[in-house]
């Protein structure tokens, strides 16, 4: 075998091209490093970006043409040639599900009352309502302090014109008769009432001579929660939750939880203004073992005057266990008075055989425990 400048290789073998082609490419290409590259106009020669090497059958000698073609009576070798693009692989498999995000923080939460908020109600971010004032506070300070309220109440505005006097009937004729003698002076009537507004009236705090209102004390030692201002209710103008000194510990609604007492259930036994009666009707019920039931909450509260508990005063007899609209304004309008629990307290509102109403005095809710649940009482009375 030979190499020479003109780029020329002798095989002595064509047949050694065919049957050993890797051995063909190392010695191919160490004639493009050595020589034949020098001479070419390019090596990468085809338009698959081979190197064309063109093997002579006669002379075996190899060239490597600056052309795409070699010439006639030579082998044709394509050495490098960028193969076929191979297919897509198949796509993998979806991911797992990441996992759930942290629970978002709970929203805030509007409060109200008829004082001014305390210190130590609500959380940052609470809204206030002071329902006497009609006065927004918050929302509150992170540091537990409240900021200055702001009065809703507008000005109040000018009077409004006088509307004009409408246009006199005709009158009407004259009887036959004629007029008639004068009759006989009637008695006098009584007394008309003197105008005072309820909230006015002095029948309430010790002696009976302070203006009886919510939060003051009522003629029995505790504290005045309701005033009727618009006599919306028959036979009372007021409610009084009995004094803190005649709060019962922790008891049941009553010992009996596979009765109703159907005249204590539904809408109009958790009105405001039935709590007497729900009272006088679970006493009186035999049937479901509330006679002589002394660990209930309505025979607590219908013996508050002989006693119970030991401590409590109070002169009045009238006591009984409030309903849950009665329970609901107690807690409403007493916000910080009066020295409640944080805990549930009975009302006498029955929903079913085996629970009652009772309300929350630490968030208002109002719920429906078992019967046999031990709850306080705070007795009511109406005047």
């Amino acid at each position: 075998m030979c190499l020479n400048l003109c780029g020329e290789f002798v095989l002595k073998n064509l047949s050694f091209v065919s049957r050993n082609k890797s051995s063909v490419f190392l010695l191919v290409f160490a004639l493009i490093v050595g020589g034949v590259g020098a001479q070419a106009t390019g090596l990468l020669n085809t338009s698959s970006g081979g190197y064309l090497v063109c093997v002579n059958s006669k002379t075996k000698v190899v060239t490597h043409p600056g052309t795409t073609k070699c010439p006639t009576g030579s082998k044709k070798l394509v050495l490098g040639a960028q193969g076929i693009p191979g297919v897509n692989g198949l796509t993998g498999a979806t991911g797992l599900s990441g996992k759930d995000g942290a629970a978002g923080k709970d929203g805030k939460t509007l409060w109200n009352g008829m004082k001014d908020p305390e210190s130590t109600w609500g959380a940052p971010g609470d809204m206030f309502i002071n329902s006497l004032t009609k006065t927004l506070f918050g929302p509150k300070n992170l540091d537990g302090s409240w900021p200055a309220g702001v009065v809703m109440v507008g000005a109040q505005g000018a009077t409004g014109l006088t509307g004009a006097t409408g246009v006199a009937g005709p009158s009407g004729p004259q009887g036959p008769g004629g007029s008639g003698p004068a009759g006989a002076t009637g008695p006098a009537g009584a007394a008309g009432s003197s105008g005072i507004a309820i909230i006015q009236l002095s029948i309430c705090g010790a002696g009976g001579s302070s203006l009886c209102k919510v939060g003051v004390q009522g003629p029995g030692g505790g504290t005045i929660f309701f005033v009727d201002y618009n006599d919306q209710y028959a036979g009372f103008n007021y409610l009084e939750a009995a004094p803190k000194s005649c709060e019962s510990g922790l008891i049941a609604w009553s010992s009996d939880s596979t009765h109703s007492v159907v005249a204590v259930t539904g809408w109009a036994a958790r009105a405001v203004g039935s709590g007497q009666a729900n009272t006088t009707a679970m006493l009186a019920n035999g049937a479901t073992g509330y006679i002589g039931d002394t660990s209930g909450a309505a025979f607590y509260s219908n013996a508050l005057a002989s006693g119970v508990p030991a401590g409590c005063v109070t002169s009045k007899d009238d006591w009984f266990l409030g309903s849950l609209g009665e329970m609901k304004l107690m807690y409403d309008n007493l916000q910080g008075v009066g020295g409640f629990m944080a805990y549930g307290y009975w009302s006498s509102s029955e929903k079913s055989s085996d629970e009652a109403w009772n309300q929350y005095f630490d968030n208002g809710t109002l719920t429906s425990p078992f019967k046999e649940n031990p709850l306080y009482v705070r007795p009511v009375r109406a005047f």
